[in-house]
């Protein structure tokens, strides 16, 4: 196997590895030496991927962005309607899958770097726009559909965004008081109500036509 195909795949366990350790344990805790263990390396064969335990960290937060975005993306193109593809993220909310146990102490850790770290904080809004972006997608297609008019995409889906990361702070961080059930439905009511002015402003238009 060549060289560069190797070096990637010890580079993706070495993600791996931190993305679960930095989980577990908190960006603050986690060690190079934990990282290299759990991968299975020295802490110098570590070293030679990452020089020092910032870059580390960098890279697995950015891998943890990558894989999130992939498999909400693959979600929402699941999906033929767009106000489905603006609701297609339900698994945001569900305990039981993968991202939840690791994903939320990963992104709430992130984030509390980036209150003080402004390279932290870019590499935030780059995750959000990414989000945002894709529900512009959704919300264009309606409109070249008919289904929304007279709605501007890009603060409408950034609201969107921010929708969903509001409820889901409340449903992981007090989930005694802030159920599954009561997370979705506040994103379904809250998403279908900032929708509805344009959904009407569209059945007007296609009266208008007739």
């Amino acid at each position: 196997m060549a060289t560069a195909v190797l070096e990637e795949i010890r580079r993706s366990q070495i993600l791996e590895a931190g993305l679960v350790t930095i989980a577990q344990k908190g960006v603050a805790a986690t060690t190079m030496e934990e990282v290299a263990r759990a991968a299975g390396l020295s802490k110098g064969g570590l070293a030679y991927y990452f020089k020092s335990k910032d870059a580390l960290h960098k890279a697995v937060f950015k891998e943890f962005f990558d894989q999130v975005f992939a498999m909400c993306r693959q979600q929402m193109e699941a999906y033929d309607d767009p106000m489905d593809k603006l609701l297609s993220f339900q698994l945001l909310f569900d305990s039981e899958h993968e991202y939840a146990p690791m994903g939320y102490p990963l992104l709430f850790d992130f984030m509390s770097v980036a209150v003080r770290n402004s390279e932290y904080r870019k590499m935030f809004s780059e995750w959000v726009n990414n989000w945002i972006s894709l529900l512009m997608e959704a919300i264009e297609t309606g409109i070249a559909r008919g289904q929304f008019e007279g709605v501007n995409p890009e603060p409408v889906a950034r609201t969107i965004s921010a929708i969903y990361q509001g409820v889901a702070t409340r449903w992981y961080l007090a989930p005694d008081e802030h159920s599954r059930q009561w997370a979705w439905d506040a994103v379904c009511q809250s998403v279908h109500s900032l929708m509805a002015p344009y959904q009407q402003q569209a059945k007007a238009e296609k009266a208008k036509a007739v």
